[in-house]
């Protein structure tokens, strides 16, 4: 169904649902309300749709062990997942892949987990002239004095029903966004990064520009899955509009 190192899934997924946070925190650095725990099920507001697809089983470059690439923007991400035969993953793709076919706010569960996912780590504050200097030798220490990820997978109990790691924390990812919304329009960013802002499933900061880079910002890819040739019975899986991504 899907090339190798990849994950397929095959799943209904709502598109917009409502959730009960039973215990939340307001954030204010970051001004947001961060949910620490949500009553199980959700409540789906529009009809559910069949999400029939292949995604990277880690970050890119898809490899266990493997450290991704910051500082990209959604162009270069595009650029990479296409050199590969891949895409870019839509948002509603990444949704359903992180719930996991129980449908959970977390890949892991209903509550709030440093110890599952690399989340929740001290703030470092960044030297944006360094991070964005053109001189390998500025920018490249000040990256790693900020750097607080782990490896592709480290972090073991990070990992969806569908068997996708590292989906919240660690690195921001980007995503297509199916509408568009906010200063990226068509590209948002998921899963949040290695500190303390909204490490769950469908969350999606939608403020950046695609061209938008940051020393926690990375991507993973998907890829359409081969057809099935068996006969459903169920929904026919949904067609997303062409992809954007070019200057």
């Amino acid at each position: 169904m899907c090339p190798e190192g990849m994950v397929f899934i095959d799943t209904m997924t709502c598109p917009k649902v409502q959730l009960e946070c039973v215990k939340q925190e307001y954030n204010k650095a970051n001004r947001i309300t961060i949910c620490h725990e949500f009553a199980p099920g959700q409540v789906c507001l529009e009809r559910p749709r069949r999400q029939r697809f292949c995604i990277d089983r880690y970050e890119y470059p898809n490899q266990e062990g493997g450290h991704p690439p910051v500082m990209v923007s959604a162009y270069d991400a595009v650029d990479a997942c296409a050199a590969l035969g891949k895409r870019l993953c839509w948002e509603s793709e990444w949704v359903a892949a992180c719930e996991g076919p129980e449908k959970l706010p977390f890949p892991y569960g209903l509550k709030r987990d440093p110890a599952q996912c690399n989340i929740d780590n001290p703030w470092r504050e960044p030297s944006l002239a360094r991070i964005y200097a053109t001189d390998p030798a500025i920018r490249g220490p000040e990256l790693l004095r900020l750097d607080q990820s782990v490896p592709s997978g480290a972090k073991k109990g990070c990992v969806s029903g569908f068997g996708v790691h590292d989906l919240t924390g660690n690195l921001d990812e980007w995503v297509h966004a199916e509408e568009p919304r906010g200063r990226s329009r068509w590209a948002g960013l998921k899963g949040g990064a290695w500190g303390h802002v909204r490490n769950a499933c469908r969350p999606m900061t939608t403020s950046h520009a695609p061209e938008f880079t940051y020393y926690f910002i990375s991507f993973r890819c998907c890829a359409d899955a081969a057809p099935d040739t068996e006969t459903t019975t169920g929904p026919t899986p949904w067609v997303p509009p062409p992809q954007a991504g070019r200057r």
